[in-house]
């Protein structure tokens, strides 16, 4: 299926710098550093990210962590919750596994120092659409990733095993004879380095930046996932991207979450005229699961043509809100919003990207000595439509088990790492004339937008597909030597297998809806996951 080279860049390892450990994780978000932190003292373990370490997905959650701790819950809500809003595709037992082990880890993470609100000396629990009752834990009111990746970072900074790269940006993941056996990584100052690892944990996050309008940070562009495509390993669900319902829209500025939290505490959304739109579109109204609240408001942008619609606060505590949300406050002010009493313009945005690389229970993927934890997975938790705050408890109990899993490995294998004599070189007919990596990237970005969003129909798919193989024939063939033309390489590798899967899931189920196959269809799709494997890839 796919033309491109094994490898973006060339390397050689006679004349390579290289590096050695026990247990690489490509990674610093929750998942990542809490699988490095569940290594044990004896193991080496590297961690890289490609920008300063802050820069995840993790840090800019707003919600929360969904965990039950609270007397009128319990852990069959959450699991029935989670396998209603995944729509049919859950995993039912990673899902058991996953809703039973998140206390622990929210213990994990007082003990590690995080702050999470209080109420009356206990947690302060909210409620988010699909929950049943209040399960979230938060920190700083609406700052939860920023407190908790706080936290996480310091205790992975004081490990004395713990060595952790910014600014190291993986280009490709090693392999020889059918295995992992580490990464090839752009430093500044080293123009490429071969990291050596017995075990690799691959905790790099999503693709969110294939979408023109996301919450997500700029890191987000699929590096991990077509990496491990192209080193064989398994993807699936591809399909499935969730929309987050409401991301502040102010025409010409960047988008900005407001955090599913905001509706948890009881504001409305309208339309253009007033009338809140989700009374007659769910009995679960505001409340109801992301995939739901999207499409509903995308059907109201169109109904009306208003290019969004509104979060309503104002018959709300003033003070409640202001305390609750300082973050979300702080930026709408900047537009001259008060959050209390205006009106907030929202629309959809790309959120999280819910398919991924395939993982079982432990964690591996079908590539040796490759884990794999969080965003960048399809693990089985979310199904077709991830539950809110489930993403943070899934990096943190998969983190665990990978970092659990590899050290036992990697304990395994001989004491001694070496370099291995592999080489690769681009190909001699790779084209050399210039190309605006920008202007292909923003094409690309709005194109999904228009043809691969919320509501999708196989006429525009098909053309989402026809530009895109464009593209990947005279982009994917090239060797780029900076950030972007490999980040370029990455989306349109991702936005391919996407599309494609996009188009043979021939039903509407979760995130994905087709308008021509509107309808759940249990008798063909049942359980059914669309699996995308790099031909010939991983040698």
């Amino acid at each position: 299926m796919s033309s491109a080279p094994r490898y973006l860049t060339s390397f050689q390892s006679r004349t390579a710098i290289h590096r050695f450990t026990d247990v690489l994780v490509i990674g610093a978000g929750i998942a990542g550093l809490r699988a490095a932190l569940e290594v044990p003292a004896d193991l080496d373990v590297l961690v890289t990210t490609k920008d300063r370490i802050t820069e995840s997905n993790s840090s800019y959650a707003q919600g929360g962590i969904a965990s039950v701790l609270s007397p009128e819950d319990n852990f069959g809500n959450h699991v029935d919750d989670t396998l209603i809003a995944g729509d049919g595709l859950c995993d039912p037992e990673v899902v058991e596994m996953v809703v039973r082990e998140a206390p622990d880890e929210i213990e994990k993470l007082i003990e590690w120092g995080t702050k999470f609100d209080l109420e009356n000396g206990e947690l302060a629990l909210t409620r988010e659409g699909g929950h049943s009752h209040r399960r979230i834990v938060h920190a700083l009111g609406d700052s939860t990733g920023h407190e908790v990746m706080r936290a996480i970072i310091a205790k992975a900074k004081a490990a004395p095993n713990i060595s952790i790269w910014d600014d190291t940006f993986t280009i490709d993941l090693l392999t020889d004879q059918g295995k992992c056996v580490g990464a090839v990584a752009w430093r500044p100052g080293i123009t490429r380095e071969l990291i050596w690892a017995k075990q690799v944990i691959l905790a790099s996050g999503g693709v969110g930046m294939v979408y023109r309008e996301t919450t997500n940070p700029p890191v987000a562009t699929g590096d991990g996932m077509a990496a491990a495509y192209r080193a064989g390993a398994e993807l699936r669900d591809l399909e499935f991207m969730q929309f987050h319902p409401t991301v502040l829209y102010v025409a010409g500025s960047a988008r900005y979450l407001i955090s599913e939290a905001v509706r948890g505490e009881g504001a409305y959304l309208r339309d253009l005229h007033g009338e809140r739109f989700m009374l007659k579109d769910d009995p679960r109204h505001e409340l109801a699961p992301r995939d739901i609240v999207a499409r509903a408001i995308f059907r109201t942008m169109e109904r009306t043509q208003h290019p969004n619609v509104y979060l309503d606060l104002s018959h709300l505590d003033p003070a409640m809100v202001k305390t609750r949300f300082p973050g979300i406050g702080k930026v709408c002010k900047g537009f001259g919003l008060d959050i209390a009493k205006d009106r907030i313009p929202v629309r959809p945005g790309a959120h999280y990207t819910i398919g991924g690389i395939t993982t079982d229970m432990e964690g591996r993927t079908t590539l040796p000595n490759l884990w794999a934890a969080g965003e960048v997975t399809s693990s089985g938790l979310h199904g077709a439509n991830r539950l809110a705050s489930n993403s943070l408890i899934e990096g943190l109990v998969y983190g665990a088990i990978c970092g659990r899993n590899a050290a036992k490995a990697a304990r395994a294998m001989p004491t001694t790492l070496r370099a291995m004599p592999l080489n690769y070189s681009a190909q001699e007919d790779a084209p050399t004339e210039p190309l605006d990596v920008s202007d292909v990237t923003n094409s690309l970005r709005a194109l999904m937008v228009r043809k691969m969003g919320i509501v999708r129909d196989r006429t525009r798919l098909e053309e989402a597909k026809q530009d895109v193989e464009f593209w990947c024939r005279y982009v994917l063939a090239r060797e780029f030597r900076d950030r972007g033309g490999w980040e370029l390489q990455n989306l349109l590798t991702m936005a391919r297998e996407m599309i494609a899967a996009a188009i043979a899931r021939e039903e509407s189920r979760g995130t994905h809806f087709r308008s021509d196959f509107p309808t759940r269809d249990d008798v063909h799709w049942k359980g059914k996951h669309m699996k995308s494997l790099s031909e010939g890839a991983g040698s």
